[in-house]
Order: structure tokens, then C-alpha cells, then sequence
């Protein structure tokens, strides 16, 4: 079974869609408005506002308010990671709280010595995986990718 049929996820869902959108603005060279980003990797402009606020506070896109406003890369594509982008996009927080209960003789899981080492685990792999992404560029990810007209 190839990697590619199975669908290999790792960071959040959001990830492809910002990886999309700034492959869109690189290949634009100019400044394109959320609805048209949206339009262009089928999410809602509301989504995508929240995903390239990230990439803005990350200083990866700037963006201009207005009418006549919408984001472009502040840097060039070949500055641009992976890495990058998955940090600026995981640092939108989706924390959730759990309650487990084994059930078993009244037993409770410690949720917070889980939580701890769960979380050393899950950063490690996560400095891991920044590792790697750090090196693919955007402009590699386009070298990459065929272009077609609609």
C-alpha cells in the first residue's frame, strides 16, 4: 500500500489547508484575498482568515484590511519551511478537558502523571518532526507539483 492512499496525518487537519495557501500565494507573487484563497484549496474564508492569522503572527504572510485587502508572503517561498508552517499552525490551541474512570476496584487513572509524560513523548516527536520538515521549502513542495489552468 502506498503512503499516499493511506493518507498520512500528522499535525492538525489545518496543516494541508495552510500548506496549500501559501503554495497558492507563492505561486501568485502577489496579494490574494481570503475568499479567493478559500475558493482555491475549498475551505470557507472564515477558516481560512483563522489558519493565515497564525501564519501572519509567525511573520510568514502579512496582511491588509480593506476592501482591496489579503495576504502575501513576507518572505520567499524558498525561506519558507514546512517546519515552519507546522509550528505557526500548531500554536492554535484545541486543548480538551478528559475525565477516565477504569472502573475497575474504584480505581481512577491519574490523568495528570499521563498528561505529563504523555506530553514529553508528544513533544519529542513533535521536535522531531519540525526537524524534518525544516527541510522541505515551499519552493521544493512547488518543484514538486504540476500547475495546471482550469
Amino acid at each position: 500500500m502506498s503512503t499516499a492512499s493511506r493518507g498520512v496525518h500528522i499535525g492538525p487537519p489545518r496543516l494541508k489547508i495552510a500548506i496549500h495557501a501559501i503554495v497558492w500565494l507563492a505561486k501568485s507573487g502577489s496579494m490574494i484575498s481570503s475568499a479567493l484563497i478559500a475558493r482555491q484549496v475549498d475551505s470557507h474564508a472564515t477558516f481560512i482568515r483563522r489558519v493565515m492569522q497564525s501564519l501572519n503572527n509567525a511573520g510568514i504572510v502579512e496582511s491588509k484590511g480593506g476592501r482591496e485587502g489579503g495576504y502575501f508572503l513576507k518572505k520567499s517561498a524558498a525561506e519558507i519551511t514546512i517546519g515552519d508552517i507546522y509550528e505557526a499552525i500548531n500554536s492554535i490551541s484545541n486543548d480538551t478537558e478528559i475525565n477516565v474512570d477504569c472502573g475497575e476496584d474504584g480505581e481512577k487513572l491519574d490523568v495528570e502523571q499521563l498528561d505529563v509524560e504523555l506530553e514529553k513523548i508528544l513533544q519529542e516527536a513533535e521536535l522531531k518532526t519540525i526537524e524534518y520538515l525544516r527541510s522541505y521549502t515551499i519552493a521544493q513542495l512547488m518543484d514538486r507539483v504540476q500547475f495546471f489552468k482550469e
